[in-house]
């Protein structure tokens, strides 16, 4: 027998059964109902469910066929009409049996001795063989651990060494407790932060931002929910506000019904197990808005220690810090404000019901199923969970919904100090800024000290202009007093001249220049013998010429002491001239010393 696909839904009065067969002879099928059972046959199809509420044979039953669809459409009357179906759409749920969901295994009545009564007390046999107790190291520790949905599981990695590296993050899962684990995980997690990542997300977070933007189809639903909360019956009906694919009820379809012995503790884990899976779920589809990869199978399980380290959660709030520490570690988007959206998201999630539970459950069990080592995790988790959520009251999701909700989640809580490492980057960002700003304001007035540098060139040179236009005139002044003198000038020029051309019948450029320079001052010393007073102001700037050039490189030593030595013959030759003059009057007598300008001749040949 094949069992067709099929779909549910309800008004105040009616439940409407859609039957797809599309081979079958319409000529020929079977309908019974009554009470919370339904069966439909025609072959080669068989369909069996049991409904969540009780409908009645009472005349204004109705069934159709299409024959381009094929499909056959049942409308069956409520027994109580304006009742609420819930849970329609938990196809493998509906197509359990009725006493496989009410009935409890054997293994489950043996091991509830707590609840039974005195009779059976009674008959406990007093007679049991006793054997002496032995203690054993192997007592305190069991052998294995458990893990996976409701720690049911154990031994599973043991066969699957080959793959437990690609799937989890622990090693030796059944031979480690929860609270080793639970140690290695935030170890790992500490040694695996990186502020520079951290910081580089928190600055530069253009493309955060623009995922940050993205809504997926759950957003819709939550706000057409509110907008439609507390009107009627049929606006709380899940299917208002989240409709599944078609492969979606195929795969609900392949699910075995199964039924789970889960104490109040383990209970306490799945659903703080399936908020950790769902925040990981919302985390993958927000950062690649909507879109599969090949790094999403990666993304939920790395996010998820539920499943990365197989850890069993005490708390929402450690659900939260241990979310919000693997977002800032391992993927490629570190940013909290992702831990914070898909905290909200799955806020949404819960709250509308767990239909939309169920749907995402559904997507992560395909996003698995394609990825070749995560399939084990579909194993240990994601199909017990899709099974399993059908059954769970939605009163049990609204109220973890709530405290989740009222949870409250901070960067302290995180405990990698983010709060100090953003004051120190905003810190260091702010004198750089800083510095920046001051080399603008320097390049700035380079331009205006460089006009102003011109501007004092422009104002030296026309002094110096003035001060050659004063000269000139205090020389024209001493020659109109003393004609004689600039007679003797012409002769002494001559002779102070006389052994660059004598050197090798040469005349050097440069060492013309430098002579001709000293011959001026020379000019300007003996004009000035007619005014003592600035003849020693001249001989004492002159002076000061000498000392400056003394301070100058070795290469122009031999220049420096030329001058001084010319300074000298300067200063011995007006002297002697002011003698003579005050005594006779007209009479100038030559200095029978060498001229130091030989020497310089002689110096410039052995360089050359």
């Amino acid at each position: 027998m094949i069992t067709p696909a099929f779909e549910l839904t309800q008004d105040l009065d009616f439940l409407t059964i859609i039957i797809k067969v599309p081979y079958a002879r319409a000529s020929e099928f079977d309908v019974y109902f009554e009470g919370e059972d339904f069966k439909f046959y025609a072959k080669p199809y068989f369909l069996r469910l049991t409904l969540p509420g009780r409908i009645v044979e009472d005349g204004r039953e109705k069934a159709s066929y299409n024959t381009d669809k094929g499909t056959f459409t049942i409308r069956l009357p409520k027994e109580i009409p304006g009742q609420y179906f819930e849970g329609l759409d938990m196809l493998t749920s509906l197509l359990a049996p009725k006493k496989s969901r009410s009935a409890k295994p054997l293994v489950e009545e043996i091991a509830a001795s707590a609840e039974l009564s005195e009779e059976e007390e009674e008959e406990f046999d007093w007679e049991i063989e006793q054997t002496p107790y032995k203690e054993s190291a192997e007592s305190t520790r069991p052998l294995q651990y458990c893990y996976g949905f409701g720690n049911l599981r154990s031994g599973v990695f043991r066969r699957l060494q080959d793959e437990l590296s690609d799937v989890i993050d622990i090693k030796d899962p059944d031979q480690t407790p929860v609270d080793e684990r639970r140690r290695k995980r935030l170890a790992a997690e500490a040694a695996k932060f990186e502020p520079d990542h951290y910081l580089a997300d928190f600055f530069e977070d253009e493309a955060i931002q623009h995922v940050l933007k993205y809504k997926p189809w759950w957003v819709d639903a939550h706000k057409k929910m509110i907008a439609l909360q507390g009107e009627s019956h049929q606006e709380h009906d899940t299917r208002t506000f989240v409709v599944f694919s078609e492969e979606e009820r195929a795969q609900l379809r392949k699910f075995t019904n199964k039924s789970y012995l889960l104490d109040k503790r383990n209970r306490h884990h799945v659903y703080l197990g399936l908020i950790d899976i769902l925040l990981a779920y919302c985390y993958e589809i927000c950062v690649n808005e909507g879109d599969k990869n090949v790094e999403s199978s990666w993304n939920i399980r790395k996010l998820s220690a539920t499943l990365c380290w197989l850890e069993s959660f005490t708390s929402i709030h450690d659900v939260l810090v241990s979310f919000g520490r693997r977002v800032l570690c391992y993927p490629l988007y570190r940013h909290f404000g992702l831990v914070t959206r898909a905290f909200n998201d799955t806020v949404m999630i819960l709250q509308l019901g767990k239909a939309a539970v169920l749907k995402c459950l559904l997507d992560i069990h395909k996003i698995f199923m394609e990825n070749d080592p995560a399939y084990i995790l579909n194993d240990l988790f994601i199909t017990d969970y899709c099974i399993w959520i059908q059954k769970t009251k939605s009163k049990k999701l609204a109220a973890l919904s709530e405290s989740l909700q009222k949870t409250t989640l901070t960067k302290s809580h995180i405990g990698f100090e983010l709060e100090e490492l953003e004051a120190a980057a905003v810190l260091v960002q702010e004198e750089e800024s800083m510095l920046k700003a001051a080399g603008t304001v320097s390049k700035q007035q380079l331009p205006s000290s460089e006009s102003e540098t011109s501007d004092s060139e422009e104002s030296s040179s026309t002094s110096s202009c003035e001060t050659e236009g004063f000269d000139s005139d205090e020389r024209e002044s001493s020659t109109s007093e003393d004609g004689k003198i600039n007679s003797l000038e012409g002769t002494l020029q001559e002779e102070r001249t006389a052994p660059l051309i004598d050197c090798n019948g040469l005349r050097q450029g440069t060492n013309t220049s430098t002579f001709e320079v000293s011959d001026e001052k020379s000019k300007v010393s003996l004009q000035s013998t007619s005014l003592p007073g600035k003849l020693i102001e001249e001989l004492e700037k002159q002076m000061h010429t000498a000392i400056r050039l003394s301070e100058q490189p070795e290469g122009l030593a031999t220049a420096s002491c030329i001058l001084q030595e010319q300074e000298e013959n300067c200063v011995s030759e007006p002297d002697r001239f002011s003698k003579d003059t005050a005594g006779k009057g007209n009479f100038l007598e030559v200095s029978s010393k060498t001229n130091p300008l030989l020497f310089l001749c002689s110096t410039n040949e052995d360089e050359d």
